[in-house]
């Protein structure tokens, strides 16, 4: 019997040398250890390192990075006080700092931490995203001070479950709509403390900016990660930028999978996620014409390239509804500089829209704040009470052609009606 994906990278990287079944109780070595700077966090944890465990400086510091991308541009002193504790302990530690660079998990990406066959940890579940390049990279919490204070960490190897994606998406579907379906047609618990591994010939049609939006909302099937088995496509995106040389590695043929699922997309509509769940997923033509004031189109699910360029699809020579806020943050300062390139930010900011320069602050309602009674259509990750300003407030998860198509119309609205 073959190993998965992620039992050949949690092998490896073990005190084993060798892939571990899933189950196997392992003391395992993360390759890196990422966090950003947010309150009750990164902040307890320095303070935790020296006050308790006596550690005044982490051990091999080429394997860590640090992310300031929430506060981003700090609006008080305390903030910026906050940001400047992060600056120190990074210099103290020779911990390399990434600031104004984008969204963490993004940037990680793009500053070489998605190394194919890979263990990453970080305490935001999101990271997954990177499983798109072929590395394992895991939301942890109680465990993280101890990533932080030694070399090793208690693990145990998770099952995994297999998805195959076959046929092809229609227009005006994204990879957005691809992952709610997920959720509708496998359930919010369906992968529960397991790894979600996605495969099939679909897969390929899908571009990594897709898959690292499948990857990174992981979360909402119950899974600790997901992962790809790393295409040309991913190595040669990942590898000229990898922080560390490791040999690539796939799930075998005959791998055991604690359950497989094939999924066609050729008959996938655009799908709405309706408040207060991100499980209840819905067709979106079930709720066209119900008024919206705000658009949200960015974060660390969306933002990037393919979703600029479907709403330049959509907003090109039109103008955004009058009253109507439409707020577009490119993921990080790299996809903000190629789109500007590309030419796709005049065409959002003459139909209207508010470009940003990139930040976490929109999709947890820092910025742009919400009042009772307002409904948003949003490409962020979550949609629950209070999530982008009131808890009286409501958001309507989509993908970023139809948040255009309803800030043309001020209500959700299709946005295959605009595409050509």
């Amino acid at each position: 019997m073959g190993y998965t994906i992620s039992e050949k990278i949690l092998g490896r990287a073990s005190t084993a040398g060798a892939p571990m079944r899933a189950g196997s109780a392992i003391e395992v070595k993360p390759d890196f250890v990422l966090g950003y700077d947010f309150p009750g966090y990164l902040d307890v944890m320095f303070r935790q390192l020296r006050e308790e465990l006596g550690c005044e400086r982490v051990v091999e510091p080429e394997r860590f990075g640090i992310f300031i991308d929430h506060m981003v541009p700090a609006t008080t002193p305390a903030e910026e006080d906050f940001h400047a504790i992060t600056r120190s302990w990074c210099r103290a530690n020779h911990v390399r700092l990434h600031e104004r660079e984008g969204i963490g998990h993004q940037v990680a990406a793009e500053a070489g931490y998605a190394v194919p066959g890979a263990f990453v940890v970080h305490f935001d579940g999101h990271v997954s995203q990177l499983g798109a390049f072929g590395t394992l990279a895991i939301g942890i919490h109680q465990q993280l001070l101890e990533a932080f204070a030694r070399e090793r960490i208690t693990f145990t190897v998770p099952h995994t479950t297999r998805v195959n994606l076959r046929g092809r998406l229609q227009r005006g579907v994204m990879a957005r709509d691809v992952f709610h379906h997920l959720v509708r047609v496998l359930g919010p618990r369906s992968c529960r403390f397991q790894v979600l591994e996605l495969g099939g010939q679909a897969l390929p049609t899908l571009s990594l900016e897709g898959r690292q939006t499948i990857t990174g909302l992981a979360m909402f099937t119950g899974a600790l990660s997901s992962i790809c088995n790393p295409d040309q496509d991913a190595l040669d995106y990942a590898l000229p930028r990898a922080l560390k040389q490791l040999e690539p590695v796939s799930s075998d043929e005959d791998a055991n999978f604690a359950a497989v699922h094939d999924i066609d997309l050729s008959g996938l509509a655009p799908i709405v996620v309706v408040p207060p769940s991100p499980a209840a997923t819905a067709d979106l033509v079930d709720y066209l014409g119900l008024p919206v004031q705000a658009g949200y189109l960015g974060s660390c699910a969306s933002g990037r390239l393919e979703d600029l360029r479907a709403a330049v699809l959509v907003l090109s020579g039109r103008k955004v509804s009058p009253g109507f806020a439409l707020h577009v943050v490119p993921t990080s300062r790299a996809i903000m500089a190629q789109a500007a390139a590309e030419g796709l930010l005049t065409p959002l900011i003459e139909a209207g829209a508010f470009i940003s320069s990139s930040s976490c602050d929109y999709c947890y309602g820092r910025i742009a704040t919400m009042s009772a009674g307002q409904r948003a259509v949003s490409t962020g990750t979550l949609n629950v009470r209070g999530r982008m300003g009131s808890p009286d407030s409501e958001i309507y998860l989509c993908n970023a052609a139809a948040v255009a198509a309803s800030a043309i119309e001020g209500r959700i609205a299709d946005p295959r009606h605009y595409l050509p």
